[in-house]
């Protein structure tokens, strides 16, 4: 369940290419591969209002985009997709080869001159408002609501968009996918959630998400959000959960059999991590599941949908029975637990597009609109 995982670049953490950033902390994102034509911008939400109450004159929420839109006979777009980041990510972690270069080039399953890309930065994240805008502490306590409210926003009011080819998601954006399908049950013609449970955020999973607080909100450095200087102490205790959170153990095993190759792997990438990481942006990210629940509405998900988990999630455990429960209840749902093997990366194979890129082929062949 951990979505947060993305966050550490839990994500990909662990393995010879770059980590899936998000909340995986374990391994950084790695840079975006050149080739792929990215285009940004900005919308602006005037007067939003949170599920809190609170408000904001003004949410950014930043955006890339991949391909063009398409507009069909009725002039509609027919061909937008939007993919969500996990916790801590933006929506530049889908640009990582282990994502982009098996899902965007040519007779590929998002073959970019085919569909319309969309990757925002979620409410807290990278370019969207956040609060070491300035704001620190007193920035809205924002939920998964509120983040799901302000992609509709994006997409149907900014980008004219009245039905989505694809929602997908990678652990917090698993879950937002989910919301989705129950909050705008025809607005997307189908939903690929990847790493995520349907059911709140309790268990070892909020344990892990209130110790990470914790350690940040113990450093006296952190000076109630007031910090001049990063609270490095506390944030190394936090990213320490996210690297434990995101990891895989054969692939780790495979990759660091050796105790000192380990060791060093373990403090390089939890020091590059540290430094770039804000310590209020991350406490307000892990805590936004703290209202996560769709699991009294999941028969209202009537879009065809596929859910990915991984046997090596140590954030979504394999013997938790929920997914087998779930598409029970789901009008038209199809689950796969991805085996564990030396390849696997544990919650970041979310982000590995080729464990999974045959069930999204799949999904878009059997949910193509008739000609």
């Amino acid at each position: 369940m951990l979505h947060l995982l993305s966050l550490l670049a839990l994500q990909a953490a662990t393995t010879a290419g770059p980590a899936v950033p998000p909340l995986a902390a374990a391994s950084p994102p790695a840079a975006p591969a050149a080739r792929w034509p990215v285009r940004e911008a900005d919308f602006v939400i005037k007067d939003f209002r949170f599920a809190s109450g609170e408000t904001l004159p003004e949410l950014r929420i930043h955006y890339s985009m991949l391909g063009q839109p398409h507009r069909n006979a009725r002039g509609e777009i027919d061909n937008a997709v939007m993919v969500l980041h996990g916790t801590g990510g933006t929506g530049k972690q889908f640009l990582v080869p282990q994502f982009a270069d098996e899902l965007y080039g040519p007779g590929q399953p998002l073959d970019i001159r085919r569909y319309w890309i969309i990757l925002p930065d979620g409410i807290g994240h990278g370019g969207s408002s956040k609060p070491s805008d300035g704001q620190r502490m007193h920035f809205p306590r924002y939920d998964y609501a509120d983040m799901v409210d302000a992609q509709y926003r994006l997409l149907h009011d900014g980008l004219g968009i009245n039905r989505m080819r694809l929602i997908m998601g990678t652990s917090m954006g698993c879950m937002h996918s989910l919301m989705w399908g129950e909050t705008h049950p025809d607005f997307a013609r189908a939903l690929m959630p990847l790493a995520c449970e349907p059911v709140p955020i309790a268990g070892l999973n909020r344990i892990w998400r209130q110790l990470l607080i914790d350690g940040i909100k113990a450093d006296p450095a952190w000076a109630g959000g007031d910090y001049r200087e990063q609270p490095l102490q506390g944030l190394r205790t936090a990213q320490t959960a996210l690297f434990i959170a995101g990891a895989a153990p054969l692939n780790l095993q495979t990759l660091y059999p050796d105790r000192d190759a380990a060791a060093d792997f373990a403090q390089e990438r939890v020091a590059t991590a540290l430094s770039r990481l804000d310590a209020n942006d991350l406490i307000y990210q892990v805590d936004a599941s703290r209202t996560y629940d769709p699991s009294a509405k999941l028969a209202a998900i009537t879009a065809p949908l596929v859910w990915i988990n991984s046997a090596d999630d140590f954030i979504n455990p394999r013997n938790l029975d929920y997914p087998a429960q779930a598409v029970r209840r789901m009008k038209n749902a199809r689950f796969r637990l991805i085996p564990e093997t030396a390849d696997t990366h544990g919650h970041g194979t979310h982000t590995w597009a080729v464990n999974w890129k045959a069930d999204l082929a799949g999904l878009l062949a059997r949910t193509a609109p008739a000609r």
